[in-house]
């Protein structure tokens, strides 16, 4: 089969926070593996940008952590236009500060971003899916899956929510067909990370700190997104696929 196994062509993926950064370039690298990508996002404008730029690019536009909202836009979609055979639950976001510190409001909303909407937007697919015996779902964690760093701690909680979610995913919906990994990224360039990437300090930490001594660039997750989404992961379920330059091994 070779290369024939990461042809995506004919299939549909769904990629939620997808106007900027990490789910952007996952729809793109989809986009080229042959799928039909559907982007999302709460900012109709930003989407819209984010679509013109990708020719063929359907727009889905709810709010992953409205359950109801998902479950009308997901079921309206399979009804109207066809099914959803690839999901990349890649919405997120950020909260810098101490823990002792940490304001309630920002954990709540890290919490219903980063892992409610991993359930919501799962749940709502995966139902049609299941129906199909056929699916596959990548959700986005990070190297906070598996770590932790000063002043993020309530977004490393998501992130490990979101690594066993993932496994949790997998023992229940293997059998019914359906394939459900994770993608670790480590440290990209991207607009979640303009902080920490205009501080010299913290790149030369990185730098020294990473193995592959570098930022990662969002064009390399996509190799591993076309993986998980294609045939060529057909016994692979329930994996945390780290994308770190080795951070991750190495102390």
């Amino acid at each position: 089969m070779g290369l024939q196994l990461f042809d995506l062509t004919g299939r549909c993926a769904l990629i939620t926070g997808s106007s900027q950064g990490i789910g952007l370039a996952l729809a793109r690298g989809l986009a080229e593996a042959g799928a039909e990508v559907v982007l999302n996002g709460r900012d109709s404008a930003r989407l819209a940008a984010a679509a013109a730029t990708l020719p063929g690019a359907r727009v889905l536009g709810f709010d992953a952590t409205d359950h109801t909202a998902v479950r009308a836009a997901v079921d309206g979609f399979e009804a109207e236009v066809g099914p959803i055979d690839i999901l990349v639950n890649n919405a997120g976001m950020q909260h810098r500060g101490p823990l002792e510190d940490f304001p309630p409001d920002a954990f709540e909303r890290l919490l219903q971003t980063n892992i409610a909407s991993v359930f919501h937007v799962g749940q709502a697919v995966a139902r049609h899916m299941i129906a199909r015996r056929r699916g596959k779902i990548i959700n986005i964690a990070s190297v906070q899956t598996a770590l932790a760093r000063p002043g993020i701690a309530p977004y490393t909680a998501t992130k490990g929510a979101v690594g066993n979610l993932t496994k949790g995913m997998a023992t229940d919906w293997a059998r019914h067909g359906l394939h459900c990994n994770a993608i670790a990224p480590g440290y990209f360039e991207t607009p979640l990370n303009a902080a920490l990437m205009a501080d010299p300090a913290f790149t030369a930490w990185l730098e020294k700190r990473t193995p592959a001594g570098r930022w990662g660039q969002v064009e390399e997750l996509q190799g591993a997104c076309i993986f998980l989404a294609s045939d060529a992961s057909s016994f692979v379920n329930g994996h945390i696929l780290y994308v770190d330059g080795g951070i991750t091994v190495s102390l």
